[in-house]
């Protein structure tokens, strides 16, 4: 026996036109249940009534469809310009209520005419959108205007530039993929986008050492620095701030193998056994700084904000791009005039810097068959490893002995035990 009850696509429609209205009609009824009997422009039943409406109106023959919903429209637009006119009148400047009221008679119709499931759905994320507003809100309070500003170049980024540019290479030993490097940007700058929100989320909260793991997911190095600086002006903390540098390089490792694993699958299985027990070593004294920190105001005091640690800005993106843009075409140039050994350089040098755009360049160049994997792994080893040395030597410049003794220490870890497992697992 079938127990399947299949409605006619007319009948479900107007149902969920129904429900569409009982929806929405619930939060803003709820949201002005104080309002006294007569003060709301709209309450529950009215809602209802509306969605239902629109799916009666858009259920109509074809032939008349379209002048009664748009004379229902007018009506509705009417009714809704008298209702915002009498609450302006009493100080209510809102239209939040309106446009609610129109977008529920648009999807009461649109559940009759197109896909009730659809309609039902986008019904729901507007009752979610109303009833998070003082969330919303609070957001925006939050929001300072350099990240407002990072996040719509970002969307300029993906959305207008990045589909405008051609995906094949140019210029010498067409290196240069002017829509892989910029997909390369948007990555790294997404994920620099995302290490500064999570430091705002949680970061001021947790004290120095969550500031250093997720400070690493946007800027290691600024991360370093900034940590360096405070255990130096307070030595009580020269513990957890060796934590919180080496986390941030944890952070770094698992950055590089998510690039891996967008730009270049082969490498991504590869290096994933080396550079995960790596960032484990790292991790480790974190997790042990977390199992025993103390409740003493010396922990609690470091919540506060890394210096520098902002969103990336467009100058910041658009430099990363001529800089990956540079080593795409050196490293193909060096290994022609000098060989495996000129990559390796490279990659010394690059490391210096940055340990992001030599292994972005690498992956595209092994992807192109540019490159032997061997020379690809082995150089982002290169890379990494000088770029270990650099913020070592930053921690003794900018901090003092006893925290670079922690940071070495670590590192020498982690460079060891990455070493055996890549001996371990690469042959």
């Amino acid at each position: 026996m079938d127990l399947h009850l299949k409605l006619p696509h007319e009948i479900l429609g107007l149902v969920i036109s129904l429900a569409i209205g009982l929806l929405i009609g619930l939060e803003r009824g709820w949201r002005e249940r104080t309002l006294p009997e007569g003060g709301r422009a709209a309450g529950f039943r009215t809602f209802t009534l509306i969605g239902l409406l629109g799916g009666i109106l858009g259920s109509m023959p074809e032939s008349l469809r379209s002048w009664a919903l748009s004379i229902g429209l007018l009506i509705l637009g009417a009714f809704m310009t008298v209702a915002y006119w009498r609450g302006s009148l009493a100080g209510n400047q809102s239209i939040t209520t309106a446009v609610a009221l129109l977008l529920t008679y648009a999807l009461g119709a649109y559940a009759v005419l197109e896909d009730p499931l659809v309609a039902l759905g986008l019904a729901v994320i507007v009752a979610l959108l109303l009833s998070l507003k003082q969330t919303l809100h609070g957001w925006l309070h939050k929001i300072r205007q350099e990240e407002l500003v990072a996040g719509i170049q970002l969307l300029v980024l993906s959305l207008v530039i990045l589909p405008s540019l051609p995906d094949r290479g140019i210029g010498p030993y067409l290196a240069i993929n002017p829509y892989q490097l910029w997909w390369a940007v948007i990555l790294i700058a997404a994920l620099s986008m995302a290490g500064h929100i999570a430091v705002r989320a949680f970061g001021l909260h947790r004290g120095i050492l969550w500031t250093g793991l997720l400070g690493g997911l946007a800027s290691s190095t600024a991360a370093t620095m900034a940590l360096a600086s405070k255990a130096q002006q307070n030595p009580h903390i020269v513990r957890p701030a060796g934590a919180g540098v080496l986390s941030a390089t944890a952070m770094m490792c698992m950055r590089l193998l998510v690039v891996l694993w967008v730009l270049e699958k082969t490498l991504f299985v590869l290096l994933l056994p080396t550079l995960l027990v790596s960032a484990l070593v790292l991790i480790t004294p974190f997790i042990w700084q977390i199992l025993h920190m103390p409740t003493t105001p010396v922990a609690e005091a470091q919540n506060e904000a890394l210096p520098g640690m902002v969103p990336y800005s467009l100058r910041t993106a658009l430099g990363f791009g001529l800089f990956l843009a540079l080593i795409s075409v050196t490293v193909p140039t060096a290994r022609e005039w000098f060989g495996r050994e000129g990559v390796y350089v490279i990659a010394t040098l690059s490391g210096l810097a940055d340990v992001d755009a030599i292994t972005i360049s690498l992956a595209m160049l092994f992807k192109t068959n540019e490159l032997p994997i061997s020379i690809a792994s082995t150089a982002i080893f290169i890379a990494i490893l000088t770029n270990l040395v650099v913020k070592a030597g930053m921690v003794i410049a900018a901090g003092n002995k006893h925290l670079g003794r922690v940071v070495i220490t670590g590192y020498l870890a982690a460079a060891v035990s990455g070493l055996l497992t890549w001996l371990l697992t690469s042959h």
